[in-house]
């Protein structure tokens, strides 16, 4: 639950919330950049990478000039995985710049379902047929400017900002739409700070030690479980 030093290339994230918030325009990008198609593509090659994984122990080569454009672009992401009947079963992703997003995508798939923490034993090749998937692409993180803990709560835009905090104790993540589950400002950021062991309200107390950088997510997951429909 705690974004590392290394933020740029990795970074893990509680997306439970997100679950029950990923058909509401409010925390989509004013415009979407992927189309239908570029999406379901996003989608299977998700899936193909964790069943091939989790089959043979290896990653899926892919064809770059199979795909579109905006696929080779490079583009940070999340992977998050839903089991019926279950709830959360992994969600981790990367600021990654430097790698293009279909790339990450297969990364942060195979890591979603066999590296989270959280969760005592890796995903099964048998649970995917219970297995939804959600991407969320990320834009690059921005840092906003502020002097006091009033001045932040201004900054903030609920239902599009996705929030990095740092603060002495170590930084941690929310994406956009965990606002659904933490709609106040406040409280977004005091779970912030519990995320990674700051006192809830360190980013009161304290704001001229914090570092705040924002960023948007355009997300869309599978139609069903099983990746069918």
């Amino acid at each position: 639950m705690i974004i590392s030093q290394s933020l740029r290339s990795k970074v893990t994230c509680v997306c439970a919330a997100a679950l029950v918030f990923l058909a509401t325009a409010d925390c989509r990008a004013a415009k979407e950049k992927y189309s239908a198609q570029e999406k379901r593509q996003m989608l299977a090659l998700a899936r193909r990478a964790i069943e091939f994984y989790l089959k043979f122990n290896q990653v899926i080569e892919v064809r770059p000039e199979e795909l579109t454009p905006n696929l080779r672009e490079a583009r940070p992401c999340f992977v998050t995985l839903e089991k019926r009947g279950y709830g959360l079963r992994g969600c981790l992703g990367m600021f990654d710049f430097d790698r293009p997003l279909y790339g990450n995508i297969i990364d942060r798939a195979i890591a979603s379902a066999t590296q989270d923490g959280r969760f005592p034993m890796p995903v099964a090749y048998e649970e995917l047929k219970d297995i939804r998937i959600e991407i969320s692409v990320l834009t690059e993180p921005k840092e906003i400017n502020f002097n006091s803990a009033q001045g932040l709560l201004d900054k903030l835009r609920p239902f599009t900002d996705g929030v990095i905090l740092y603060t002495p104790y170590g930084s941690s993540t929310y994406l956009p739409q965990v606002w659904q589950q933490l709609p106040a400002k406040e409280d977004f950021l005091s779970q912030l700070c519990l995320k990674h062991g700051a006192p809830e309200d360190y980013w009161v107390a304290h704001p001229e030690n914090l570092r705040v950088e924002v960023y948007r997510a355009e997300h869309f997951q599978e139609a069903a479980y099983g990746g069918t429909g």
